[in-house]
Protein backbone atom coordinates (compact mmCIF):
# COMPACT_ATOMS: atom_id res chain seq x y z
CA UNK A 1 0.00 0.00 0.00
CA UNK A 2 0.76 3.58 -0.83
CA UNK A 3 0.68 5.85 2.24
CA UNK A 4 -0.81 8.58 -0.07
CA UNK A 5 -4.13 6.01 -0.49
CA UNK A 6 -4.34 4.28 2.86
CA UNK A 7 -5.51 7.60 4.57
CA UNK A 8 -3.73 8.29 7.52
CA UNK A 9 -3.98 11.39 9.46
CA UNK A 10 -1.35 11.80 11.72
CA UNK A 11 -1.32 14.51 14.68
CA UNK A 12 1.43 16.30 16.11
CA UNK A 13 -0.51 17.64 19.31
CA UNK A 14 -1.99 15.62 21.52
CA UNK A 15 -5.81 15.71 21.32
CA UNK A 16 -7.34 17.59 24.58
CA UNK A 17 -9.74 14.58 24.71
CA UNK A 18 -7.78 11.92 24.92
CA UNK A 19 -7.07 10.68 28.67
CA UNK A 20 -4.95 7.58 28.57
CA UNK A 21 -1.30 6.83 26.91
CA UNK A 22 -3.19 4.85 24.62
CA UNK A 23 -6.06 6.94 23.53
CA UNK A 24 -3.80 9.52 22.70
CA UNK A 25 -1.47 7.79 20.29
CA UNK A 26 -4.56 5.85 18.79
CA UNK A 27 -5.72 9.25 17.69
CA UNK A 28 -2.30 10.51 17.08
CA UNK A 29 -1.26 8.17 14.81
CA UNK A 30 -4.34 8.07 12.63
CA UNK A 31 -6.05 4.78 13.90
CA UNK A 32 -9.44 5.49 15.00
CA UNK A 33 -11.55 8.72 15.44
CA UNK A 34 -14.18 9.71 17.92
CA UNK A 35 -17.80 10.39 16.38
CA UNK A 36 -19.38 11.42 19.72
CA UNK A 37 -18.33 9.87 23.46
CA UNK A 38 -18.18 5.81 23.42
CA UNK A 39 -18.73 5.51 19.47
CA UNK A 40 -15.44 5.40 17.76
CA UNK A 41 -14.39 5.07 13.86
CA UNK A 42 -11.80 2.46 12.95
CA UNK A 43 -9.46 4.17 10.22
CA UNK A 44 -7.48 2.27 7.57
CA UNK A 45 -4.77 1.45 9.94
CA UNK A 46 -6.81 1.06 13.14
CA UNK A 47 -8.89 -1.47 11.27
CA UNK A 48 -5.70 -3.60 9.61
CA UNK A 49 -5.04 -3.81 13.53
CA UNK A 50 -8.19 -5.10 14.46
CA UNK A 51 -8.65 -7.66 11.47
CA UNK A 52 -5.06 -8.85 12.33
CA UNK A 53 -5.92 -8.90 16.02
CA UNK A 54 -9.64 -11.15 15.28
CA UNK A 55 -7.46 -13.43 13.04
CA UNK A 56 -5.49 -14.33 16.01
CA UNK A 57 -8.28 -15.03 17.85
CA UNK A 58 -10.03 -17.17 15.07
CA UNK A 59 -7.04 -19.50 14.47
CA UNK A 60 -6.95 -20.16 18.40
CA UNK A 61 -10.71 -20.84 18.64
CA UNK A 62 -11.01 -23.08 15.70
CA UNK A 63 -7.81 -25.14 17.08
CA UNK A 64 -9.58 -25.59 19.91
CA UNK A 65 -12.59 -27.29 18.12
CA UNK A 66 -14.68 -24.26 18.75
CA UNK A 67 -16.73 -23.04 15.40
CA UNK A 68 -17.75 -19.58 14.38
CA UNK A 69 -21.57 -18.09 14.03
CA UNK A 70 -22.68 -14.85 14.05
CA UNK A 71 -25.93 -14.06 16.12
CA UNK A 72 -28.80 -10.77 15.87
CA UNK A 73 -27.48 -7.68 17.76
CA UNK A 74 -31.20 -7.06 18.01
CA UNK A 75 -32.40 -9.05 20.95
CA UNK A 76 -36.56 -9.51 21.65
CA UNK A 77 -36.49 -8.44 25.63
CA UNK A 78 -38.36 -11.67 26.13
CA UNK A 79 -35.56 -13.43 26.16
CA UNK A 80 -33.56 -11.37 29.14
CA UNK A 81 -36.69 -10.95 30.82
CA UNK A 82 -36.29 -15.07 31.14
CA UNK A 83 -33.40 -14.87 33.25
CA UNK A 84 -33.57 -11.86 35.38
CA UNK A 85 -30.71 -9.84 33.49
CA UNK A 86 -33.09 -7.43 31.98
CA UNK A 87 -33.26 -5.53 35.33
CA UNK A 88 -29.28 -6.87 36.74
CA UNK A 89 -27.97 -4.71 34.06
CA UNK A 90 -30.81 -1.87 34.10
CA UNK A 91 -29.89 0.89 32.19
CA UNK A 92 -26.96 -0.40 30.86
CA UNK A 93 -29.34 -1.97 27.79
CA UNK A 94 -29.91 0.16 24.78
CA UNK A 95 -33.92 -0.55 24.95
CA UNK A 96 -36.50 0.60 22.71
CA UNK A 97 -39.72 -0.45 20.43
CA UNK A 98 -40.29 -1.11 16.99
CA UNK A 99 -43.57 -0.23 15.52
CA UNK A 100 -45.11 -3.01 16.03
CA UNK A 101 -45.05 -2.40 19.67
CA UNK A 102 -42.50 -5.43 20.44
CA UNK A 103 -39.88 -4.32 23.12
CA UNK A 104 -36.20 -5.09 21.98
CA UNK A 105 -32.52 -4.39 22.94
CA UNK A 106 -29.73 -4.03 21.37
CA UNK A 107 -27.29 -7.02 22.52
CA UNK A 108 -24.63 -6.18 25.24
CA UNK A 109 -23.85 -10.04 25.40
CA UNK A 110 -25.10 -13.21 23.93
CA UNK A 111 -25.52 -15.58 26.81
CA UNK A 112 -29.61 -15.69 26.28
CA UNK A 113 -29.38 -15.84 22.49
CA UNK A 114 -27.20 -18.54 22.39
CA UNK A 115 -28.98 -20.49 24.53
CA UNK A 116 -32.39 -19.85 22.87
CA UNK A 117 -30.54 -21.61 19.79
CA UNK A 118 -29.50 -24.30 20.81
CA UNK A 119 -32.66 -25.16 22.82
CA UNK A 120 -34.49 -25.15 19.39
CA UNK A 121 -31.71 -27.20 17.85
CA UNK A 122 -30.42 -29.54 20.21
CA UNK A 123 -31.87 -33.19 19.67
CA UNK A 124 -29.30 -35.42 21.36
CA UNK A 125 -26.84 -35.86 23.71
CA UNK A 126 -24.31 -36.87 20.83
CA UNK A 127 -24.25 -33.21 19.69
CA UNK A 128 -22.49 -32.75 23.05
CA UNK A 129 -19.75 -31.47 23.38
CA UNK A 130 -20.64 -27.97 21.52
CA UNK A 131 -18.67 -25.00 21.57
CA UNK A 132 -19.63 -21.66 19.34
CA UNK A 133 -18.21 -18.71 19.55
CA UNK A 134 -18.59 -15.11 17.44
CA UNK A 135 -16.88 -11.88 16.59
CA UNK A 136 -19.39 -8.92 16.87
CA UNK A 137 -20.22 -5.40 17.80
CA UNK A 138 -21.67 -5.08 21.53
CA UNK A 139 -23.94 -1.86 23.04
CA UNK A 140 -23.61 -0.94 26.71
CA UNK A 141 -25.02 2.75 27.45
CA UNK A 142 -22.23 2.87 29.70
CA UNK A 143 -22.41 6.29 32.39
CA UNK A 144 -19.07 7.19 31.90
CA UNK A 145 -17.69 6.49 28.68
CA UNK A 146 -13.82 7.19 29.10
CA UNK A 147 -10.59 6.06 27.57
CA UNK A 148 -11.13 5.55 24.27
CA UNK A 149 -11.72 2.67 23.31
CA UNK A 150 -11.52 0.77 26.61
CA UNK A 151 -15.04 2.03 27.72
CA UNK A 152 -17.00 2.18 24.71
CA UNK A 153 -20.70 2.22 24.49
CA UNK A 154 -20.08 0.28 20.36
CA UNK A 155 -17.63 -2.30 21.22
CA UNK A 156 -16.52 -5.75 19.53
CA UNK A 157 -16.04 -8.69 21.51
CA UNK A 158 -14.92 -12.36 20.87
CA UNK A 159 -17.62 -14.49 23.17
CA UNK A 160 -17.89 -18.33 23.31
CA UNK A 161 -20.06 -20.75 24.21
CA UNK A 162 -19.50 -24.15 25.62
CA UNK A 163 -22.33 -26.79 26.18
CA UNK A 164 -21.84 -29.73 28.02
CA UNK A 165 -23.20 -32.75 28.97
CA UNK A 166 -21.70 -32.86 32.94
CA UNK A 167 -19.43 -31.06 34.86
CA UNK A 168 -16.34 -32.89 33.82
CA UNK A 169 -16.91 -31.71 30.35
CA UNK A 170 -17.32 -28.54 31.26
CA UNK A 171 -14.02 -28.52 33.28
CA UNK A 172 -12.35 -29.85 29.55
CA UNK A 173 -13.36 -27.43 27.58
CA UNK A 174 -12.59 -24.47 30.18
CA UNK A 175 -9.17 -25.43 30.55
CA UNK A 176 -8.94 -25.70 26.78
CA UNK A 177 -10.12 -22.25 26.13
CA UNK A 178 -7.97 -21.00 29.39
CA UNK A 179 -4.70 -21.81 27.55
CA UNK A 180 -6.25 -20.23 24.10
CA UNK A 181 -6.12 -17.15 26.02
CA UNK A 182 -2.85 -17.06 27.14
CA UNK A 183 -1.32 -17.90 23.55
CA UNK A 184 -3.74 -15.97 22.21
CA UNK A 185 -2.69 -12.68 24.12
CA UNK A 186 1.07 -13.82 23.76
CA UNK A 187 0.50 -13.88 20.48
CA UNK A 188 -0.96 -10.07 20.56
CA UNK A 189 2.70 -8.95 22.89
CA UNK A 190 1.10 -8.75 25.79
CA UNK A 191 1.87 -9.76 29.44
CA UNK A 192 -1.28 -10.73 31.46
CA UNK A 193 -1.91 -11.47 34.64
CA UNK A 194 -4.42 -13.97 35.44
CA UNK A 195 -7.12 -13.79 38.69
CA UNK A 196 -10.05 -15.64 39.78
CA UNK A 197 -12.87 -13.24 39.72
CA UNK A 198 -16.30 -12.36 40.79
CA UNK A 199 -18.74 -13.59 38.43
CA UNK A 200 -21.00 -10.70 38.45
CA UNK A 201 -24.54 -10.94 36.75
CA UNK A 202 -23.02 -13.29 34.23
CA UNK A 203 -23.86 -16.17 37.01
CA UNK A 204 -21.68 -19.37 37.63
CA UNK A 205 -19.07 -20.17 40.61
CA UNK A 206 -15.71 -19.76 38.65
CA UNK A 207 -14.47 -17.38 36.81
CA UNK A 208 -10.98 -16.06 35.61
CA UNK A 209 -10.30 -12.35 34.69
CA UNK A 210 -6.96 -11.65 32.29
CA UNK A 211 -5.67 -7.98 32.97
CA UNK A 212 -3.19 -6.04 31.70
CA UNK A 213 -1.45 -3.30 33.67
CA UNK A 214 -1.84 0.10 32.78
CA UNK A 215 -1.29 3.08 35.07
CA UNK A 216 -4.83 4.20 33.91
CA UNK A 217 -6.76 0.85 34.51
CA UNK A 218 -10.00 0.65 36.19
CA UNK A 219 -9.39 -2.05 37.77
CA UNK A 220 -6.86 -2.99 40.34
CA UNK A 221 -4.77 -6.58 41.04
CA UNK A 222 -2.56 -7.09 43.72
CA UNK A 223 0.52 -8.99 42.11
CA UNK A 224 3.56 -10.04 44.35
CA UNK A 225 6.93 -8.24 43.78
CA UNK A 226 8.34 -12.05 43.85
CA UNK A 227 6.68 -14.43 42.45
CA UNK A 228 4.37 -12.50 39.87
CA UNK A 229 1.25 -14.26 41.39
CA UNK A 230 -1.69 -11.92 41.02
CA UNK A 231 -5.63 -11.69 42.71
CA UNK A 232 -8.23 -9.40 42.97
CA UNK A 233 -8.00 -6.61 44.86
CA UNK A 234 -10.10 -6.95 48.35
CA UNK A 235 -9.56 -3.66 50.75
CA UNK A 236 -5.27 -1.28 51.53
CA UNK A 237 -3.04 -4.29 51.13
CA UNK A 238 -2.83 -8.36 50.27
CA UNK A 239 -0.28 -11.30 51.43
CA UNK A 240 1.21 -13.48 48.91
CA UNK A 241 0.29 -17.16 49.32
CA UNK A 242 3.30 -18.53 47.82
CA UNK A 243 5.88 -15.93 49.26
CA UNK A 244 3.87 -14.61 52.45
CA UNK A 245 5.59 -10.77 51.37
CA UNK A 246 2.50 -7.96 50.59
CA UNK A 247 1.46 -7.81 47.53
CA UNK A 248 1.79 -4.38 45.55
CA UNK A 249 -1.79 -3.17 43.75
CA UNK A 250 -1.48 -2.43 39.72
CA UNK A 251 -3.68 -0.86 38.38
CA UNK A 252 -4.55 -2.99 34.83
CA UNK A 253 -7.64 -3.52 32.37
CA UNK A 254 -9.18 -6.33 31.93
CA UNK A 255 -8.90 -7.88 28.11
CA UNK A 256 -10.63 -11.29 29.21
CA UNK A 257 -12.93 -13.46 31.16
CA UNK A 258 -14.01 -16.79 30.93
CA UNK A 259 -17.12 -18.24 32.89
CA UNK A 260 -18.00 -21.64 34.24
CA UNK A 261 -21.99 -21.18 34.20
CA UNK A 262 -22.99 -24.06 34.83
CA UNK A 263 -27.06 -24.17 34.54
CA UNK A 264 -28.10 -20.86 35.13
CA UNK A 265 -29.58 -20.21 32.01
CA UNK A 266 -30.19 -23.47 30.75
CA UNK A 267 -32.68 -23.53 33.52
CA UNK A 268 -33.66 -20.37 33.14
CA UNK A 269 -34.77 -21.23 29.49
CA UNK A 270 -35.38 -24.82 29.98
CA UNK A 271 -32.86 -25.28 27.74
CA UNK A 272 -32.35 -29.61 27.91
CA UNK A 273 -31.00 -32.50 26.48
CA UNK A 274 -32.18 -36.07 26.40
CA UNK A 275 -29.20 -37.69 27.83
CA UNK A 276 -28.63 -41.55 27.07
CA UNK A 277 -31.37 -43.35 29.11
CA UNK A 278 -33.89 -40.67 27.71
CA UNK A 279 -33.67 -38.19 30.64
CA UNK A 280 -34.02 -34.78 30.38
CA UNK A 281 -31.36 -32.62 31.80
CA UNK A 282 -30.64 -29.06 31.74
CA UNK A 283 -27.20 -28.49 29.56
CA UNK A 284 -23.91 -27.14 31.42
CA UNK A 285 -22.76 -24.05 30.37
CA UNK A 286 -19.51 -22.12 30.10
CA UNK A 287 -18.78 -18.42 28.29
CA UNK A 288 -15.45 -16.46 26.95
CA UNK A 289 -15.16 -13.44 26.32
CA UNK A 290 -12.40 -11.29 24.91
CA UNK A 291 -12.85 -7.44 24.39
CA UNK A 292 -11.42 -7.06 20.83
CA UNK A 293 -11.40 -3.68 20.23
CA UNK A 294 -10.41 -2.85 24.17
CA UNK A 295 -7.54 -5.27 22.88
CA UNK A 296 -5.90 -2.62 20.59
CA UNK A 297 -5.64 0.05 23.63
CA UNK A 298 -4.57 -2.21 25.73
CA UNK A 299 -1.64 -3.72 23.55
CA UNK A 300 -0.54 0.29 22.94
CA UNK A 301 -0.40 0.75 26.76
CA UNK A 302 2.24 -1.97 27.11
CA UNK A 303 4.07 -1.07 23.47
CA UNK A 304 5.45 2.25 23.23
CA UNK A 305 8.12 5.09 23.82
CA UNK A 306 8.68 8.56 23.91
CA UNK A 307 8.28 8.65 20.65
CA UNK A 308 4.90 6.08 19.45
CA UNK A 309 3.49 3.15 19.14
CA UNK A 310 5.98 0.29 19.06
CA UNK A 311 3.17 -3.02 17.32
CA UNK A 312 4.32 -6.48 18.04
CA UNK A 313 4.57 -8.32 14.79
CA UNK A 314 1.80 -10.18 14.38
CA UNK A 315 -0.76 -7.20 14.92
CA UNK A 316 1.04 -4.55 13.29
CA UNK A 317 -1.06 -2.44 10.39
CA UNK A 318 1.96 -3.22 8.46
CA UNK A 319 5.19 -5.40 8.71
CA UNK A 320 7.75 -2.92 6.69
CA UNK A 321 7.87 0.29 5.45
CA UNK A 322 9.99 1.81 2.69
CA UNK A 323 11.16 5.34 3.08
CA UNK A 324 12.52 7.03 -0.08
CA UNK A 325 13.79 10.48 1.35
CA UNK A 326 13.58 12.42 -1.70
CA UNK A 327 10.45 11.27 -4.22
CA UNK A 328 11.71 13.45 -6.94
CA UNK A 329 14.50 11.72 -7.47
CA UNK A 330 13.30 9.23 -10.01
CA UNK A 331 16.06 6.76 -9.69
CA UNK A 332 15.75 6.43 -5.77
CA UNK A 333 11.76 5.91 -6.23
CA UNK A 334 12.43 3.49 -9.47
CA UNK A 335 14.72 1.44 -6.21
CA UNK A 336 12.06 2.10 -3.56
CA UNK A 337 9.10 0.62 -6.10
CA UNK A 338 11.10 -2.49 -7.15
CA UNK A 339 11.77 -3.37 -3.73
CA UNK A 340 8.10 -2.58 -2.70
CA UNK A 341 7.31 -5.35 -5.44
CA UNK A 342 9.28 -7.51 -3.96
CA UNK A 343 8.76 -7.54 -0.62
CA UNK A 344 5.37 -7.81 -1.62
CA UNK A 345 5.64 -10.45 -3.81
CA UNK A 346 7.06 -12.37 -0.56
CA UNK A 347 3.75 -12.44 1.01
CA UNK A 348 4.78 -9.41 3.44
CA UNK A 349 2.48 -6.17 4.57
CA UNK A 350 4.54 -3.57 3.33
CA UNK A 351 3.66 0.10 3.31
CA UNK A 352 5.37 2.72 1.08
CA UNK A 353 5.85 6.11 2.41
CA UNK A 354 5.28 8.46 -0.93
CA UNK A 355 4.71 11.72 0.51
CA UNK A 356 6.83 14.54 -0.82
CA UNK A 357 7.91 15.51 2.79
CA UNK A 358 11.20 16.28 4.48
CA UNK A 359 12.90 13.06 5.93
CA UNK A 360 12.52 14.44 9.56
CA UNK A 361 8.54 13.98 8.96
CA UNK A 362 8.22 10.53 7.97
CA UNK A 363 11.07 9.44 10.14
CA UNK A 364 9.09 10.79 12.67
CA UNK A 365 5.71 9.38 11.57
CA UNK A 366 7.12 6.11 10.78
CA UNK A 367 8.18 5.92 14.88
CA UNK A 368 4.65 7.30 16.07
CA UNK A 369 2.78 4.62 13.71
CA UNK A 370 5.06 1.91 14.94
CA UNK A 371 6.02 -0.30 12.10
CA UNK A 372 8.00 -3.47 13.26
CA UNK A 373 10.68 -2.61 10.22
CA UNK A 374 11.76 0.28 8.02
CA UNK A 375 13.62 0.44 4.95
CA UNK A 376 15.26 4.12 4.20
CA UNK A 377 16.25 4.95 0.69
CA UNK A 378 18.14 7.69 0.12
CA UNK A 379 20.69 8.55 -2.47
CA UNK A 380 23.97 8.09 -0.77
CA UNK A 381 23.02 4.72 0.06
CA UNK A 382 21.66 3.99 -3.31
CA UNK A 383 24.48 5.02 -4.72
CA UNK A 384 26.46 2.61 -2.43
CA UNK A 385 24.61 -0.15 -3.25
CA UNK A 386 22.92 -0.38 0.32
CA UNK A 387 19.85 -0.52 1.82
CA UNK A 388 19.05 1.22 5.41
CA UNK A 389 17.34 -0.80 7.83
CA UNK A 390 15.71 0.42 11.12
CA UNK A 391 13.67 -1.83 13.69
CA UNK A 392 11.48 0.22 15.66
CA UNK A 393 11.69 -1.20 18.93
CA UNK A 394 15.10 -0.91 19.83
CA UNK A 395 16.00 1.83 17.17
CA UNK A 396 18.83 0.31 15.68
CA UNK A 397 20.09 0.98 12.17
CA UNK A 398 22.49 -1.13 9.91
CA UNK A 399 23.57 -1.18 6.09
CA UNK A 400 22.35 -4.47 3.95
CA UNK A 401 23.66 -4.82 0.74
CA UNK A 402 20.92 -4.33 -1.80
CA UNK A 403 20.62 -7.76 -3.31
CA UNK A 404 20.14 -9.75 -0.10
CA UNK A 405 17.61 -7.31 1.67
CA UNK A 406 14.49 -9.30 1.01
CA UNK A 407 16.18 -12.23 2.28
CA UNK A 408 17.28 -10.69 5.19
CA UNK A 409 13.93 -8.87 6.15
CA UNK A 410 12.32 -12.47 6.06
CA UNK A 411 14.29 -13.55 8.30
CA UNK A 412 13.75 -10.92 11.14
CA UNK A 413 10.33 -11.48 10.68
CA UNK A 414 10.11 -14.82 11.13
Amino acid sequence: MFWTKVFIPTLKETPKEAESLGHQLLLRAGFVRMLMAGAYTYLPMGLRVLEKIQGIIRQEMNACGASELLLPALHPLELWQKTGRDKDLGEVMFKFKDRRGRDLSLGPTHEEIITDLIKNNLSSYRQLPLVLYQIQTKFRDEIRPRFGLIRCCEFIMKDAYSFDQDETGLDKNYQLMYEAYKRIFSRCGLKVLITEADSGVMGGKVSHEFMVEAPLGEDVVCLCPKCKSAKAAKGGSSLCFTCNLNMDQVNTIEVGHIFKLGTKYSQAMQANFPDSSGQLKPLIMGCYGIGVSRLISAIIEQNNDADGIIWPQEVSPFEIMILPLDVTNQALMQAANSLYQELKASGLDVLLDDRDERAGVKFKDADLIGVPLSIVIGKKSIEENNIELRVRKNKSTQLVPKAEIVQFVKKLLV
